[in-house]
């Protein structure tokens, strides 16, 4: 399982992503209030469902940069996808990767910070995991100490890695590396993504990792704190900007994180239209469909941006 330029189609909910919502006067209905930064998830936001950025939402972006705000992408896409995200973002900006665990200074290529979990603190996680699920496939997402240093996935044979990007397919055993890891992917036979979070989540302290998912099928394991709230704390301090100060947008519960941060720092949260429950509920407001520039939208409304649409 290899190539030599990682391609990962986005994931997006069949329902919702060309959803228009019509959206009121949002620069009259904020007031004095407007974003010093935006903050976006990329797959099922920023990206169409075939995972690219359309000329509305790149347009956006380079006209949010223009008027001194800076926009940063923040997904779980892991390093061995930098590229990708590099392209997503005009090779610019600050990148938050890894659900957080790994942010990027793409105009220096200066690694932020990376925070990886120990081999067998991993394997202990898994284990008290399948405990209440049942045996588990594994896949594992590499640490790496410099952006150049970038490794493919380990991925345990019978996982079924959806994406044609470069990959170790190994036998269990092999799949967790002798040194650290940014996250650990736990794929389940018969549970779906909300019921094998929940009962991870009944067995493994916060303190001991990080739990969550992405909408893909399966949950990720992370190291204790990392999110994509810590992970755009870092991005938010190389700016010198307050969380009360952000636009944020995401679609699934890897997103809640910055979502719920944001909303309670007096900031605002929006919810596409294709997004997982539990992010409709805790967003402030929500947009169109990923499939319908949904962000480019919003940003547009917000700054009374004059972007030409192609």
């Amino acid at each position: 399982m290899t190539s030599s330029q990682p391609v990962r189609p986005a994931f997006v909910p069949e329902s919702g992503a060309r959803t228009l919502v019509e959206l009121p006067d949002l620069a009259a209905e904020l007031g004095d209030w407007r974003p010093r930064l935006v903050a976006s998830d990329l797959d099922g936001t920023l990206l169409t469902s075939e995972g690219e950025v359309s000329p509305r939402t790149r347009a956006v972006i380079d006209a949010c940069r223009a008027a001194g705000v800076p926009f940063v992408g923040v997904t779980g896409r892991g390093p061995r996808l930098l590229d990708s995200v590099r392209a997503a973002l005009g090779g610019t900006g600050i990148a938050v990767l890894a659900q957080g665990g790994y942010v990027v200074d793409l105009d220096q290529m200066q690694v932020l910070r990376t925070v990886g979990m120990s081999r067998e603190d991993a394997t202990a996680v898994i284990a008290a995991i399948e405990e209440v699920t049942g045996e588990l496939i594994v896949a594992v997402e590499d640490a790496a100490e410099q952006a150049e240093a970038l490794r493919p996935l380990r991925v345990q044979h019978g996982f079924d890695w959806p994406y044609p990007e470069p990959a170790h397919l190994l036998p269990r055993h092999e799949v967790l590396p002798v040194g650290s890891v940014l996250k650990v992917f736990l794929r389940s036979s018969r549970l779906g993504e909300d019921e094998l979070l929940a009962l991870a989540r009944g067995v493994v302290d916060p303190a001991v990792a990080e739990l969550t998912h992405a909408g893909l099928g399966f949950i990720e394991v992370l190291p204790p704190g990392v999110t994509k709230a810590t992970g755009l704390a870092v991005a938010l301090e190389h700016h010198g900007v307050a969380l009360g100060d952000i636009l944020v947008f995401g679609d699934m519960p890897n997103d809640l994180p910055m979502i719920e941060a944001v909303t309670g720092a007096g900031g605002r949260s929006v919810a596409m239209a294709n997004a997982h429950p539990a992010v409709l509920a805790a967003a402030v407001d929500r947009t169109s469909g990923s499939d319908v520039d949904g962000v480019a939208r919003y940003v547009e409304a917000v700054l009374a941006l004059g972007v030409e649409h192609v």
